[in-house]
């Protein structure tokens, strides 16, 4: 354990003049003078601001302590969802992107209600906001107890997790996404920054790959591709499991694609998209390749989730540990702001929204802002039980196994097949709560499924709900032609891409980055197989 002398008086003098920064830079541009500034800032957002805004929401702290934690426990097969996901960005930019973008929705429940009905908006919704509540927000406190507990041993895990939030909330609640987004490009470049010294200092102190090679030369620890009885991620679940998970986080998920809403145009929105993909690449080598130094270092660390406090307080000298302090604070802070904006807005736009059809822009905002309180609140209460699921990786993957492929499948049958109908597809997510709840408290050695990988729950809740959501379409009316046309992908969605390129300079063409970034990532896989 690190004593809080390590932290010297300069440290400090950073952490706190970046606490009363960011916090001034947030009210500086708050912007909640109206519903779409406060939820959607304005739908004004250029592709850097939303591929920085993502980046640094989805760098969180189950990134940073998560998966530094898990790659020390298991090796480079972490990476992998990383990996995988980014060739899911590519697909969500190219094919699901526009069809937000262009109908004007505040969240992805109403995207939903527009393609189905009612039933599947509320259902998603609640689902989101529980999921956000227990899964994102719940998460986030509990990294950040482990921040401050690990490195200021003298702060209670109570105390730290109230000082997340007021921070938190201090901007954000008022402030609304503009204020989020605006903050989150200042965290995302400081976390580059904090990431790449610490990656340095790594390197640095333990020494080139070569060094990893020769320690590592018997394990499988430096492979991405792993056998199928592999305890972290067999490889099967790369095709199977994880392009299912990767979607819900990036293709479903409020607190992610309604920075992507937030963009000025479909273009826009696609760039920021692959930006954010070219980032997580890169995470690579600033965060899942310096756990493994950490591993040559530090081999006795326990728990493993907090070998990522060790490196930053073992390795950075004064002034730098600051930098990173702060940088490990920024995650944090992007994060919690993120899921805080986007839950408060599920809440207001798809249920106070119903129950009060006359309220006006400001009665919006303001029950936004109210609500976001009340789930800082719930979030804090359940953050201490998170440490019965393990690794926090664990615990998030876990749950996303358990509540995200139905959602998936409704969002695929609806865009891909024009016969899927709101009973059907509400029928198929009702079908897997009873399962999901009995598996998520429950585990499921006592289920037929014995002790298949957690992993593996992904694609067969998957194909369960899918399946029963075909069926019963099929035995019930199509639907009308109101909930097809614009939600549907048809031959005139390629017709009008192809001519909308045709205008577009080569190197401004986002299918040219795109081939890119398919390429990269298909040559790290590769060159780690």
């Amino acid at each position: 354990m690190t004593s809080l002398t390590k932290v010297s008086f300069i440290d400090i003098s950073i952490i706190v003049v970046y606490l009363i920064g960011i916090i001034w830079w947030g009210l500086k541009n708050a912007r909640n003078k109206s519903s779409t500034d406060y939820f959607l800032a304005g739908r004004n957002m250029g592709w850097v601001m939303v591929g920085l805004s993502l980046f640094s929401a989805s760098i969180s702290t189950s990134t940073l302590i998560g998966h530094s934690g898990a790659t020390f426990k298991y090796g480079l097969v972490i990476f992998n969802y990383n990996l995988v996901s980014v060739l899911v960005l590519v697909f969500f930019a190219w094919i699901f992107l526009p069809f937000y973008i262009k109908s004007g929705i505040y969240t992805m429940p109403e995207f939903l209600e527009r393609r189905f009905d009612s039933r599947a908006k509320y259902y998603f919704s609640s689902i989101s906001i529980l999921g956000g509540v227990f899964m994102d927000i719940a998460a986030t406190l509990y990294g950040s107890a482990m921040i401050f507990s690990i490195i200021f041993p003298g702060v209670s895990i109570q105390m730290a997790v109230i000082l997340s939030a007021v921070i938190v909330a201090s901007y954000t609640i008022p402030g609304g996404l503009s204020s989020v987004i605006k903050t989150e490009v200042i965290q995302a470049v400081i976390l580059i920054i904090g990431s790449m010294i610490l990656a340095f200092f790594a390197w640095q102190n333990v020494g080139s790959w070569d060094v990893l090679a020769n320690r590592f030369a018997n394990t499988s620890r430096l492979h991405l591709i792993r056998g199928l009885n592999d305890q972290a991620v067999p490889w099967p679940a790369m095709i199977l499991a994880i392009p299912i998970l990767g979607f819900y986080f990036w293709g479903n998920n409020q607190q992610l694609v309604q920075r992507v809403l937030s963009a000025k145009s479909v273009d826009n929105g696609r760039k920021g998209v692959l930006l954010t993909g070219f980032l997580t690449m890169f995470t690579l080598y600033l965060i899942f390749i310096p756990a493994l130094r950490a591993l040559v270092a530090f081999p006795d660390t326990n728990p493993p989730d907090g070998i990522y406090p060790k490196m930053v307080t073992t390795w950075m000298p004064v002034g730098l540990l600051g930098i990173m302090l702060a940088a490990m604070i920024s995650a944090l802070t992007a994060s919690l702001s993120g899921c805080l904006n986007s839950i408060s807005t599920l809440f207001t736009m798809d249920f106070y929204r119903k129950i009060n059809p006359e309220a006006d822009s400001k009665k919006l905002v303001r029950v936004g802002q109210i609500s976001g309180v009340i789930i800082l609140v719930l979030g804090a209460v359940w953050a201490p039980y998170i440490q019965k699921f393990g690794t926090l990786v664990n615990y998030y993957q876990q749950m996303l196994s358990y509540v995200g492929p139905p959602v998936v499948a409704a969002f695929m049958l609806g865009l891909f097949w024009k016969r899927a109908n709101g009973t059907g597809v509400f029928i198929g997510l009702l079908s897997t709560v009873a399962i999901a709840l009995f598996m998520m408290f429950f585990g499921l050695r006592h289920t037929f499924l014995g002790t298949m990988h957690f992993l593996y729950m992904a694609p067969v809740n998957f194909a369960l709900s899918m399946a029963i959501m075909i069926i019963v379409s099929l035995f019930t009316q199509k639907p009308p032609k109101e909930k097809t046309e614009g939600y549907t992908l048809t031959r005139e969605f390629f017709k009008e891409e192809s001519t909308t390129f045709k205008t577009v300079k080569w190197y401004r063409d986002f299918r040219l980055w795109a081939i890119l970034l398919v390429i990269f990532s298909f040559t790290i896989m590769f060159l780690y197989r």
